[in-house]
């Protein structure tokens, strides 16, 4: 993985902290920042001195989405494929036995969103802001969240979140419960400490169960979603949306 995008690892006592470190994309998730964010939780998992684990980003920005300029798919069968490999990280955030949370500074787009909400825990800094956004470039929401989101917010509210691309502040996003705590800004990262030291110090094995428990029902979703994706990644409206999106014009979608 080159030095231009990472995942920083930095133990405080017994909560590991992972910092996404992509600079040039905003910590967007490519496939770089994706295995190393599974590696690190899955050598987590395995660490009995580590008890939480945070995951924040680098630069006042926690997640800018999927890293689009890497999004070659060549046939729907290599898209099940990626969303194969993407389920990996989602699967091990969301079932393994050891609590998450997530520091947001910034944007939280796309993928970043995602990210967050398979986290069991949300700290948004008050300037922080939220928004999906995956139907601008032709697909659909991806890495569990149509599995996370309405179980935060609703149904309804998470229609209007997905189909409409609408931006949620930190305030409003606590008031649906898409957030969990609110922090001031800048101290996201700090709260999101507070939070994993008070889990790092519980008994493990009822957070490792409740977990199981609230993560029913994900693989199933992730099999439609690797389908609905897989298939997605083939259509005209993906390649019009992708290319739109790295001319920074508005794409011209058909239908």
């Amino acid at each position: 993985m080159s030095e231009a995008a990472r995942v920083r690892e930095e133990m405080d006592g017994s909560v590991l902290i992972l910092t996404i470190d992509y600079p040039s994309r905003k910590n967007a998730i490519g496939p770089g920042v994706r295995q190393a964010l599974e590696e690190a939780i899955e050598r987590a998992h395995e660490e009995p001195s580590v008890r939480a684990i945070v995951v924040t980003g680098a630069g006042g920005t926690f997640c800018a989405g999927g890293d689009i300029s890497n999004m070659n798919v060549g046939s729907a069968l290599d898209g099940r494929e990626r969303m194969r490999r993407t389920h990996r990280l989602v699967r091990l955030m969301a079932k393994g036995s050891k609590p998450l949370v997530a520091a947001v500074e910034g944007w939280a787009a796309g993928a970043g969103m995602a990210v967050a909400c398979a986290c069991d825990t949300i700290v948004a800094a008050e300037d922080a802001r939220f928004v999906a956004g995956f139907h601008k470039i032709g697909l659909m929401s991806d890495m569990g969240l149509p599995f996370f989101l309405p179980r935060r917010v609703g149904v309804g509210r998470a229609r209007r979140i997905l189909f409409y691309h609408e931006v949620t502040g930190a305030a409003e996003g606590e008031r649906i419960g898409l957030v969990d705590f609110v922090a001031p800004p800048g101290k996201a990262l700090e709260m999101a400490l507070e939070k994993a030291r008070f889990l790092a110090a519980e008994a493990a094995g009822p957070i490792a169960l409740t977990k199981k428990i609230l993560a029913e029902g994900l693989d199933e979703a992730l099999a439609d979603e690797q389908t609905f994706q897989g298939l997605l990644f083939t259509t005209p409206d993906f390649q019009e949306g992708r290319a739109a999106f790295l001319e920074k014009r508005k794409p011209n979608f058909g239908g």
